[in-house]
């Protein structure tokens, strides 16, 4: 039973989602900072646990991701709805993933399961997002956080998109090209 654990973690995060969205977007910003807070806390506990006691499962690997995609992009989207993040910063976002999945199907599809290993651009980019997710929620939540600094996390935002989806696409399509060449 303690072997769902991680699992079980992974769900209640994604049972988050839709009360920090309905709290950012009635501009609950203290509390919707404190749930996404808990939705990060809680994947870093899930992880630990699948990885320290090996409760690895088919459905974690998938759920897991799917969990840190769906906060993030629905992060991204209401936060570019209150016109608290550009829209172009949030497109790229959307984009980069929704190339990375779309890819990743493709690939599958092809030439059948793989490993997907997330590439140190990916974890700086995924960093950077919630640092100006975590910025901007405590800046709505006090009264505001000086533009520079803001301007600044989404420049690094979007450069790290751009270069962690370029890099995605440029492995993905050598590997494809490998192994079409191998078959």
């Amino acid at each position: 039973m303690l072997r769902l654990l991680p699992n079980l973690i992974t769900g209640l995060r994604i049972l988050l989602i839709p009360p920090f969205l309905w709290l950012l977007l009635q501009g609950g910003y203290g509390g919707a900072l404190a749930l996404f807070v808990l939705a990060g806390m809680s994947d870093g506990v899930d992880g630990f646990l699948a990885k320290r006691y090996g409760w690895r499962s088919p459905l974690g690997a998938v759920l897991d991701p799917l969990a840190d995609k769906l906060l993030m992009l629905c992060a991204y989207l209401a936060l570019g709805w209150l016109a608290a993040l550009p829209w172009w910063l949030v497109g790229m976002v959307v984009v980069r993933d929704g190339i990375i999945v779309a890819g990743a199907l493709v690939y599958y599809r092809l030439f059948g399961a793989y490993e997907m290993e997330p590439l140190l651009a990916s974890k700086l980019n995924t960093v950077l997002q919630i640092v100006l997710v975590l910025t901007v929620l405590w800046g709505r939540w006090q009264g505001g956080v000086p533009l520079a600094l803001l301007h600044v996390l989404i420049a690094l935002v979007g450069f790290a998109t751009l270069a962690s989806g370029s890099a995605y696409v440029w492995l993905w399509s050598r590997r494809a090209l490998e192994k079409g060449r191998n078959t």
